[in-house]
């Protein structure tokens, strides 16, 4: 009944009216457009709506100085020539224009990314697919090997994080060591945080390029339903039931993090959809312990991490590409089902020999 009460007396309208009131009492407020302002009211009472319908969290409060943003839902000019853009109440501010603007402007959001103002315009505009290319190939996620192909082509992963972590931690240590609120210690912060958004943008950039690589040359990718939430899960338990192994599955997680496999799915969805194609998921159970040439389902198939040996036919292969393989059929079983609307489900005998063939 609680909850409930909190979800019936906050509405953005009545918020809205006691705008006024607020920036009498606070008139820092005055020197923010009242646009803004409604903007953010709008966003808290998205994510009220969000959590009490279990979509996320709880609401948080936003710790000053981090994850800083205002958004424009209008009243905001452009001059891509002499790369300007006049935001209310700021003025014309000078930008370096990373891509085209196409389409007609319908906000523009200004957030801070570590020393820097980022920018983000969302535009409205017609999209023509074109002629998508007919080809389909399974993908499967590892950490040696970000991606592997069903077609035996592989991408070697970025593992930036895993290469900066010393510098990281030098520099964590020596602000450890400084007096807070230092001048030292605001330089230290400045370098971290510089750091932190050089490996986040090497990040976004290589995962932009493989995903944009993939998307232009196949039309239907099939992959692994992950919840990489869980997989990511921390392993050190409770002081009554400690966990096993929580070094090693601490690095695992710092890997699998690193990787952006979230980031990666969520990219090449949109972007195969805008080219006619698309992203399917498919169970990963079994996928690596499947031969796909007998279809026989033994863990015993893969005794190491890298190597795939059947125990029933002698079929050998690289771990990763096995399981492309196996994730191409099972998607494109499950593809074929969804087209033909079978609702009853495959027993596994009856999916064992349609990978066979």
């Amino acid at each position: 009944m609680k909850g409930l009460s909190i979800r019936k007396t906050f509405k953005y309208t009545e918020a809205a009216n006691r705008l006024p009131g607020w920036k009498k009492k606070n008139p820092f407020l005055r020197k923010c457009h009242s646009q803004v302002l409604q903007q953010s009211l709008k966003d808290l009472e998205l994510a009220y709506i969000n959590f009490f319908e279990k979509r996320s969290n709880f609401p948080k409060y936003r710790k000053k100085f981090q994850h800083d943003s205002i958004r424009f839902p209008q009243g905001v000019e452009l001059d891509e020539v002499k790369q300007q853009i006049r935001l209310p109440k700021i003025g014309w501010v000078g930008y370096r224009k990373s891509r085209d603007i196409i389409g007609t402007i319908k906000n523009v959001t200004v957030s801070r990314h570590g020393e820097k103002w980022d920018v983000s315009i969302q535009t409205e505009y017609e999209v023509v697919s074109s002629a998508p290319n007919p080809s389909e190939i399974g993908i499967d996620m590892g950490v040696k090997r970000f991606a592997t192909l069903s077609n035996g082509d592989f991408v070697e992963p970025l593992n930036l994080f895993k290469q900066e972590l010393e510098k990281l931690a030098r520099l964590q240590r020596k602000l450890a060591r400084q007096s807070k609120g230092s001048r030292n210690s605001r330089k230290t912060k400045r370098k971290i945080a510089r750091l932190h958004c050089y490996i986040a943008d090497s990040r976004r950039d290589f995962l932009h390029k493989t995903s944009t690589k993939i998307a232009k040359n196949h039309s239907i990718v099939y992959v692994e339903d992950l919840k990489v939430s869980n997989m990511s899960a921390s392993a050190g338990g409770t002081k009554e039931a400690p966990g096993k192994n929580v070094k090693q599955k601490s690095g695992l997680n710092r890997s699998i993090l690193d990787q952006g496999w979230f980031s990666f799915f969520q990219m090449l969805s949109y972007k195969l959809q805008r080219r006619g194609g698309k992203l399917i998921k498919v169970d990963p159970r079994n996928t690596s312990r499947t031969c796909p040439r007998c279809g026989l389902v033994s863990a015993e198939n893969r005794k190491s991490q890298a190597t795939f040996a059947c125990i029933g036919c002698g079929y050998c292969s690289n771990a990763d590409e096995v399981g492309a393989i196996n994730i191409l059929r099972a998607g494109q079983v499950r593809l074929a089902c969804e087209t033909s609307g079978a609702a009853r489900p495959l027993s596994a005998g009856t999916r064992r020999d349609l990978l066979q063939h």
